[in-house]
């Protein structure tokens, strides 16, 4: 048997959740669904893995809603779904937390510590935050494994590390060399282009001018520099122009200096161009100041011309190199800023590195002048600025330059530039020694292999990853760090002698060591005797990238190819993954680099992409602002489902941007969860109705739905297959936010129609006490809360009453289980109380069920529908004409005429949906019309939005065309879908059809109004006579009485009398005694008693009874009042 439920708007959603997550405790359901599924298909699911040294915010609750939605819905389909939960244990994140711990500044602080100290204090604080995670994502109703899940940290996992590095390196794409990266000095480590670009900030620096003499030119001239970063300028060895661009000799002639720069940035030089003088008193010109000259052009030469010419060093420090302080040239130079002539540090610029390697400048594999440490300050190289950190070096070097008469310009430039994403320091570009994975040699079987995956959205793939894959370069996978997997290369000091390690067991075995763990400070001191005679061979101090590590996992997890091979092999690549936009650079991105390296496969069949989720007012969220509100107290607050279902149904699962509003939280109780909640109240409380005025058991097998005859019983069923259709068909196609809006369409439509229209029927028919209030659009939870007795009349076995029931429970159950992986709480609060109703008990939990099976759509389904979503406009029409025109849903009106040309819909509307209609349009008749004509004219407009990028410059012909069509043109294009003008097919969604209401003669607006939505047209008869306005004050009369029940709290009988009291022989005595007498039997009917004078509360047998309440009502009849007291009273 059911039990009851409470009232939806008193239902606390969050402490149902918590009842919800014991439940699942006590049967242990994630554990007996995967033991439920053993055997079936494997569905595998990759989870990227989070850092545990901060907490959980709304991206990861995003993401991880996304995959739980996913590996839900695959393990209802019959498949085996291990979710293990992931954590990434090594790297920048961790080793600065204990920088910050232990006020460490630079490398030699961890030396000086030790680096198993380190080590071991990284280790302690790597799952700091574990337990938060678990209980958030717990209490998010995410399925996943805590116990067994995998951290990069593990030998297993760092063991799997080395043998994917190792495949790689005897693939002959490993290969050691210098790259200029972003480079954080705070923390000593350079970092990804993809973390250098998470973190911006609009920053002034120094903008400085700079000459360089040229040796031997006959005019002592000087090229002239320009950089933003006077640190570099220490590291100088060449100067860059563009080839294509003309350079001009200019003569100061105050200062008698000779300069060469691009003619285009002239006028950027100071002094260069002749300014106006300025204006005395008034404005006027003073013709006593001497006026400006500007530099004199002496003559021009092409770029290509400049190449070769030698300058004098600006510094001594590297005037060693032979090679070095001459004119280059390369395209990258622009005139967009600068002087046209770029200063060349090859060891601070990807570009500079680029051009004076290409131009001989340095040899490949040679060490290039870099004279700043790890920690960002001047080595002994540069003497002057000794242990100085660059970025405090600069106003000492424009010092410097000054005093040596080669300052040209000092100024300043405010301009974007990377930031640390976690010390939040500015970075430097430098170049490092790094170990490399030839990316760019397997350029050409990346893009192949993306072309084999799918992803949503689609153009995530197409555009943002396919083009970061074409430009990919080859990848530095080495960081000079302690805290990570340890690079498995161990070295003879020529550098002549390699060996890759790629096992616990090859690593014993070489060196003859037990190894127990893979860190630094467990393998560091380990040699291997070489094989050339050649002494021992040491392991590099570098680690891995984490980004490696991270795009290891696929193997990492499953400790392959040591264990698991079979498992592995046989469900690689993976079904599905999902992360956030920024992974295109990171973990997508690395996953297909290793696994297009080892297998020739992409790693991951399907992907959804997110996008990010920012405060409401747009800025990113920040803790330090407090621009957005807690997520542990939004899901105490609302509930995880609802916090589910916004983020799902928002812009965001298209990889677009959300700006999250906590009352989109709160909207999604309230128009989704309560409504939904409150038809399946109703349904409990009308089975609850049946069984006790039946004394039968509800047992919803006994009824044939297929032999249903009410259209609304049909209506739903066929509404039921196209749900579970749709959803399943857009599931598979991991179209999530697709599903969403349909699955909330749903719910409308079966709270607001279906269950709407069927009260009386669900609750037996003339049930005392259906409400009146379904003629003011309050939906069903109004009904669900009226309290009257029991219709008597009620037939203990009514069919119709049991079809109604029945086909209420098959569709709240359907709807159960097709949004168990969305919404899960709330469904399985739901199912676990309907599967009551079933002598064959149903699993115990909604999702050990399979989802609902897919029926083919039956004959009429899309009629039905269609017909049925039309009354709905219909009825939504006609009540905007009532709200337009004042006339309250309780005054009956005489007519409804609705004009359409589809024959089809106009038989269904003019037989079974006509009581319907009428019912809640308040109508005594419902005529049909199927000449658009009779009541409107017909015109069309161009969409201009669909038209404007399809016709461009012929916008405006066919506009004009469009807007001359014929009332005969417009029906007949309604008809075919399409029309052809000045040469462009146009279809139905680049055209807008009105349709302009046309008043029949001898009537006015105020006597008959209409309203359509260039389909449907409604004309309503707004004409009163006195029949109607009696009826209008018979429901108004209910209407007052059933209110005042509600505000008692007390549950009424049918022997509970009502009454009223007016004043004798007055006006509103004769008016209330018209309105009894026309509408007796409506209003015993709605109120369940005889309306009775309040004087025969004076008689003896009415003494019986008590008075509970009594309150003064005024009524209109026409343009006349009735003022009365209504009167409740109960049994004694």
């Amino acid at each position: 048997m059911v039990d009851n439920v409470v009232d939806g708007n008193k239902l606390c959603f969050p402490d149902e959740e918590q009842k919800i997550l014991q439940y699942w405790d006590d049967i242990d359901a994630f554990k007996e669904q995967l033991r439920r599924t053993e055997g079936k298909p494997e569905y595998i699911f990759y989870d990227g893995p989070p850092f545990a040294t901060g907490l959980p915010h709304y991206g990861h609750i995003l993401a991880g809603t996304l995959k739980d939605i996913v590996t839900r819905y695959a393990s209802s389909c019959g498949r085996h779904v291990t979710r293990r939960f992931g954590w990434d244990c090594h790297g920048l994140p961790v080793e600065y937390e204990i920088d910050k711990k232990l006020g460490i500044k630079s490398r030699e602080d961890v030396f000086k510590l030790g680096i198993a100290n380190y080590n071991e204090e990284c280790r302690s604080i790597v799952m700091r935050y574990s337990k938060e995670w678990e209980k958030t994502v717990k209490r998010l109703g995410r399925w996943i494994d805590f116990q067994n899940d995998y951290k990069t940290l593990d030998p297993s996992f760092m063991e799997s590390v080395w043998w994917v590095f190792k495949q790689l390196f005897e693939k002959g794409l490993v290969y050691q060399g210098f790259k200029v990266m972003p480079f954080s000095t705070a923390c000593s480590t350079p970092l990804s282009n993809f973390e250098a670009g998470q973190n911006y900030k609009d920053v002034s620096d120094p903008a400085v001018m700079i000459s360089f003499p040229v040796i031997g030119d006959k005019d002592n001239a000087s090229l002239v520099a320009w950089t933003t970063t006077p640190w570099t300028l220490p590291s100088n060895v060449a100067l860059c122009v563009n080839p294509t661009m003309t350079y001009v000799w200019v003569r100061d002639n105050k200062k008698n200096r000779v300069y060469i720069v691009a003619e285009s940035r002239l006028p950027f030089i100071p002094g260069a161009v002749p300014k106006p003088t300025k204006g005395g008193k008034g404005g006027k010109a003073n013709k006593d100041a001497e006026a400006e000259e500007g530099f004199e052009i002496l003559f021009r030469k092409p770029g290509s011309e400049l190449v070769g010419l030698q300058y004098e060093p600006l510094f001594p420090y590297f005037k060693h190199i032979t090679t070095a302080f001459r004119v280059v040239s390369d395209g990258y130079v622009t005139d967009d800023s600068g002087t046209g002539i770029v200063h060349q540090a090859p060891a601070f610029g990807e570009d500079d590195y680029r051009v004076c390697l290409a131009n001989n400048i340095f040899e490949k594999g040679e060490g290039i002048p870099c004279p700043v440490d790890f920690n960002g300050c001047f080595t002994e190289q540069v003497p002057d600025f000794k242990g100085v950190h660059v970025k405090e070096a600069d106003k000492d070097i424009i010092v410097k330059i000054k005093e040596m008469g080669r300052l040209i310009d000092n100024g300043s430039i405010t301009h974007p530039y990377p930031f640390c994403w976690r010390s939040d320091t500015p970075l430097i570009y430098r170049a490092v020694p790094s170990w490399f994975v030839k990316v760019e040699e397997i350029k050409d079987r990346l893009l192949k292999n993306n072309a084999q995956t799918y992803w949503v959205p689609n153009f995530v793939k197409e555009k943002r990853f396919h083009n970061w894959l074409e430009n990919a370069h080859d990848w530095a996978i080495s960081r000079s760090r302690f805290w990570g997997t340890p690079i498995p290369i161990w070295i003879s000091e020529d550098g002549e002698e390699i060996v890759c390690v790629g096992s616990v067991e090859e690593l014993e075995r070489l060196t003859g060591t037990k190894v127990t763990d893979l860190h630094r400070h467990f393998i560091d001191h380990l040699t291997i005797p070489s094989q050339k005679g050649k002494g021992d061979l040491r392991r590099v101090d570098d680690v891995f990238d984490c980004w490696f590590e991270s795009g290891s996992m696929p193997y990492g997890q499953l400790h392959y190819p040591f264990e698991n091979k079979e498992l592995f092999e046989n469900n690689f690549p993976a079904d599905f993954i999902a992360e956030g936009l920024d992974q295109t650079r990171g973990w997508f991105y690395t996953l297909m680099v290793l696994s297009t390296a080892l297998f020739d496969k992409p790693a991951f069949q399907n992907l959804v992409c997110n996008g990010l989720v920012l405060a409401a007012d747009g800025k990113k969220m920040s803790k330090r602002l407090k621009n957005y509100p807690d997520p542990t107290e939004v899901i105490d607050k609302y509930g995880a489902d609802a916090l589910r279902l916004y983020l799902i149904n928002s812009p965001v699962v298209r990889a677009e941007t959300l700006r999250f509003r906590e009352e989109g939280v709160q909207g999604v109780v309230k128009d989704v969860f309560v409504p939904w909640y409150s038809a399946y109240r109703f349904l409990i409380q009308n089975i609850i109705r049946y069984e006790t005025q039946t004394k039968t058991k509800f047992d919803p097998n006994v009824v044939d739905l297929s032999k249903a005859t009410n259209v609304l019983d049909r209506w739903i069923a066929a509404a039921g297959r196209n749900l579970t259709n749709y959803v399943g068909q857009e599931m598979d196609g991991y179209r999530l936010y697709t599903v969403v809006p349909f699955l909330i369409k749903f719910i409308e439509d079966l709270t607001n129609v279906y269950v709407r229209l069927n009260r009386d029927r669900l609750k037996g028919r003339g049930a005392a006490g259906a409400a009146d209030e379904e003629l003011e659009g309050g939906g069903v939870e109004g009904a669900a809360a009226l309290t009257t007795e029991e219709d008597a009349a009620s037939a203990a076995a009514d069919e119709d009453r049991l079809m109604a029931l029945v086909s209420l429970y098959n569709v709240l159950l359907n709807t159960c289980q097709v949004m168990s992986p969305f919404t899960p709480f709330l469904t399985e609060l739901m199912y676990l109380n309907l599967r009551h109703c079933q002598p064959e008990k149903l699993p115990e939990s909604v999702h050990f069920c399979d989802f609902p099976a897919r029926v083919t759509e039956q004959e009429g389904d899309r009629r039905i529908q269609e017909s049925v979503h039309r009354m709905q406009r219909v009825i939504d029409l006609g009540r905007a004409i009532r709200t337009r025109n004042n006339v309250a849903l309780k005054m009956p009106l005489s007519n409804l005429t609705i004009v359409h040309t589809d024959a089809e819909f106009l038989a269904d509307i003019q037989s079974e949906l006509r009581s319907y209609v009428e019912t809640e349009l308040n109508v005594h008749e419902l005529t049909v019309c199927s000449d658009p004509l009779k009541f409107s004219n017909v015109r069309a407009e161009p969409d201009w939005q669909a038209l404007g990028k399809k016709l461009g410059k012929s916008m405006n012909v066919v506009s004009k065309a469009i807007k001359g069509l014929t009332a005969e043109d417009i029906l007949a294009f309604e008809k075919e879908g399409s029309i052809e003008l000045e040469g462009f097919v146009i279809d139905r969604s680049e055209i807008k059809v009105l349709r302009d209401f046309c008043l029949p003669d001898g009537l006015t607006k105020e006597q008959m109004d209409a309203d359509g939505d260039g389909e449907l047209l409604v004309v309503m008869d707004l004409r009163l006579n006195d029949e109607l306005l009696l009826e209008g004050s018979a429901r108004e009369l209910i209407n007052r009485f059933q209110k005042l029940r509600k505000t008692t709290g007390i549950t009424f009988g049918k022997e509970d009398p009502i009454y009223y009291r007016v004043q004798d022989g007055s006006d509103d005595a004769e008016r209330l005694a018209k309105v009894l007498m026309a509408h007796a039997a409506l209003l015993k009917e709605r109120l369940g008693s005889v309306m009775r004078d309040a004087k025969e509360l004076e008689k003896e047998e009415e003494k019986q009874f008590k008075q509970v309440a009594e309150e003064k009502q005024t009524i209109n009849l026409g343009k006349d009042t009735i003022v009365f007291d209504a009167i409740l009273c109960q049994k004694l």
